[in-house]
């Protein structure tokens, strides 16, 4: 079952001074999303909702199709929320939403089972599930599908960067959703502070992996350091490779859930492999946007992550992976690139 409505049907989640520390991606008030868009962006777009890509145990699973007002040959962006791979909801439009269609792209937002009932790798099978309904699908929808990119914060940023770094790996691709004839690869891979190195984590936050009842304690289905080797197999910074989906990664130097070492950990097995990786630092972030005490000095924003400015690097670095004939791009000798956001 599928349901077609206007943008201005889905009631925006409110945004709040300061956000809790769970995974999740900041969710703004339309005004504010609109606000990133030229003009009444999103106003003429589309949500095709409900659409069911795969059933798992007898629940189904669905994703919502966000479609550009000209939805002809589309690009397409898979959205994965957060919420500590136990919580949060495809409902929740993160505030690059309205930017994206507004710059062409069509974008599913999909949901997947939760480590409450479902542990680790059930998480990325359903979005790996996902990735190969729409290549089998889109084009009734007017996208294309032969190049896609994953974006994700928090929970859902580690679940994207997996999607780009773990093609073909058989223990993490699944069945689910069959279509097994079609690949789950994505072109290219945005991340907004994804934990990226259980291992790693364990050693500088115990208190985040290890705890009973913690969110990757019940991710793994244990503590980390009982549980290496599913803790390995869970990190994307242990899956880098050459030939794997260049990534677009921010984090906030202030995080104390998810820490900046955890992108730096990614950058650095990018760098190793050969992986085109651009790593923003936005000074004095914290995990999930939140308001700054004063604007930003000069450019006059009052947020950390949604500006104007990673609103333009978003699009562009998806334009260069996603649109036909991209446009030439600069490089580090290492293929990677750093810079701090203030």
């Amino acid at each position: 079952m599928n349901r077609t409505r206007s943008r201005s049907a889905i009631a925006p989640s409110h945004d709040s001074e300061s956000f809790p520390s769970g995974l999740y991606c900041p969710v703004l008030a339309l005004g504010l999303l609109l606000a990133f868009a030229p003009g009444q962006a999103g106003a003429a777009d589309k949500v095709v909702a409900d659409l069911v890509y795969a059933e798992v145990d007898g629940r189904e699973l669905h994703l919502d199709l966000h479609l550009p007002a000209k939805a002809k040959n589309a690009p397409l962006v898979v959205y994965i929320h957060g919420g500590g791979w136990r919580g949060g909801s495809r409902k929740q439009a993160p505030w690059f939403f309205g930017p994206l269609v507004e710059a062409g792209y069509a974008v599913a937002s999909v949901e997947y089972r939760f480590s409450e009932t479902a542990p680790f790798p059930a998480q990325i099978h359903d979005c790996k599930g996902a990735v190969r309904w729409l290549r089998t699908h889109a084009g009734r929808y007017g996208c294309d599908a032969s190049g896609i990119a994953a974006i994700g914060c928090s929970a859902g940023g580690h679940l994207a960067l997996l999607l780009g770094l773990t093609d073909g790996d058989k223990r993490l691709e699944g069945t689910v959703g069959g279509n097994l004839d079609r690949s789950s690869r994505v072109a290219a891979v945005a991340d907004f502070y994804g934990p990226t190195d259980f291992v790693l984590r364990s050693k500088d936050q115990p208190e985040q992996t290890d705890k009973r009842g913690g969110k990757v304690y019940q991710l793994l289905g244990g503590p980390v350091q009982e549980n290496l080797d599913r803790a390995r197999l869970a990190s994307p910074a242990w899956h880098v490779s050459p030939g794997d989906a260049p990534i677009l990664a921010f984090h906030g130097t202030a995080d104390r859930t998810v820490l900046i070492n955890q992108s730096e950990r990614l950058r650095d097995a990018c760098i190793q492999a050969g992986v085109p990786i651009a790593l923003h630092r936005i000074d004095g972030a914290g995990h999930g946007d939140s308001r700054r005490k004063t604007p930003q000095e000069g450019a006059g924003e009052t947020m950390y992550f949604a500006t104007r400015e990673n609103r333009g690097r978003l699009i562009e670095f998806l334009d260069a992976h996603l649109k036909k004939s991209p446009p030439p791009t600069k490089a580090t000798a290492s293929g990677a690139a750093e810079k701090s956001v203030r």
